[in-house]
């Protein structure tokens, strides 16, 4: 198949990879061999042996020691695991099949979302704008009310999708008011509201690669929005990059290496986004990271994005500019940092670069 052809075929016909692998793939076409200085190397990482967080003790004794574990993984990898949060272990084996379920569904029933009102099917990052494909197929769901979810979402995933968003949303609430509170800062619940009022779950399908060294999953980059809520099935492949070597429980990192999140059966990961970043005004990191593909089977992640709504202006809290004497960032309008990142190809945290106030 010529690239032209190959590219009309994944992007333009909705096929996606999963079209292109269940049509017979022996190799790796080349619209998806990335450069050598983008594969992962599992060599060159290791596993973060951080151990989960168990967010039933915030309702005890151990509070403090929870809210701290909380507060140095925010502050060092940007990364972490919960268990023992609210949402049943029952439901995210629910979502793990009903995401395999739904990329499963014929062609004719998945292009009907490709941009449907509150949906988006599609495949890799930004197609027109990439060099070379990432080795993904997606749904975004975009949350506005119960209704329109129920109205305009697959029936193969809806009401396990919105069980999940509203439970995983209650942790992200309850750790975003910790962080805050830990910055010396008290923002009222109407504010809150505000910073993670547009809520999206994406399922994600990364089909088995015949040559998994070749490609990725997803490039690098940093979430843009507060906070992510992760569930990734036993398979794993989520790569984070430990920019820092001070004192954490991640291990002994070195600067820039990349760390390996293993999976924990029942356990949920959280990490920070850009937002948090600019509003702790540099405090709280989010961290770049990526997607390794897979030759053994298919795999699904499901990730709750939360952002400020797109109204919303983003810059370093005045008490912390205060306290510190200089803001890191700029003010900006998340409308525009969102068009900015969905609107090039994945490129580390470059997106968050634009924001800086010393960038040079």
């Amino acid at each position: 198949m010529a690239s032209n052809s190959l590219y009309n075929f994944i992007v333009k016909e909705g096929n996606g990879i999963k079209g292109l692998v269940d049509s017979g793939l022996l190799e790796v076409p080349n619209i998806y061999i990335q450069p050598i200085h983008e594969r992962i190397n599992k060599k060159d990482s290791k596993p973060c042996d951080m151990s989960p967080i168990d967010l039933s003790k915030l309702n005890g004794k151990e509070h403090d020691k929870v809210v701290n574990e909380i507060v140095r993984a925010t502050e060092t990898l940007g990364f972490f695991q919960v268990v023992n949060h609210c949402v049943p272990l029952e439901l995210l084996e629910s979502l793990k099949a009903s995401a395999h379920t739904f990329f499963n569904m014929p062609l004719e029933k998945k292009v009907a979302y490709r941009q449907s009102v509150k949906m988006k099917y599609g495949t890799s990052f930004a197609p027109e704008k990439e060099n070379v494909l990432e080795w993904k197929d997606y749904i975004i769901m975009e949350y506005s009310s119960d209704e329109d979810a129920l109205q305009y979402w697959p029936n193969v995933c809806k009401e396990v999708v919105l069980e999940y968003l509203k439970l995983a949303s209650k942790i992200v609430k309850d750790i975003l008011k910790i962080l805050i509170r830990k910055l010396g800062v008290e923002l009222d619940d109407s504010k809150i509201e505000c910073l993670i009022g547009l809520k999206k779950v994406n399922m994600n399908y990364y089909p088995a690669c015949p040559n998994p060294d070749l490609t990725v999953g997803v490039g690098r980059h940093s979430d843009t929005g507060m906070i992510t809520v992760l569930l990734q099935d036993g398979i794993g492949g989520l790569y984070v990059k430990a920019e820092h070597d001070n004192e954490s429980n991640v291990g002994d990192v070195g600067k820039g290496e990349w760390l390996e999140i293993p999976p924990i059966s029942g356990a949920l990961i959280i990490n920070v986004g850009d937002a948090l970043q600019i509003l702790s005004n540099g405090k709280y990191k989010s961290s770049e990271h990526r997607v390794m593909t897979t030759s053994t089977q298919s795999r699904v992640s499901i990730p709750l994005f939360t952002h400020p709504i797109p109204t919303e202006r983003i810059g370093p809290l005045p008490e912390l500019v205060k306290k510190d004497g200089l803001a890191k960032y700029k003010e900006v309008l998340w409308q525009d940092y969102i068009n900015n990142f969905f609107g090039n190809p994945h490129n580390g945290k470059k997106t968050l670069d634009l924001a800086k106030i010393n960038s040079a």
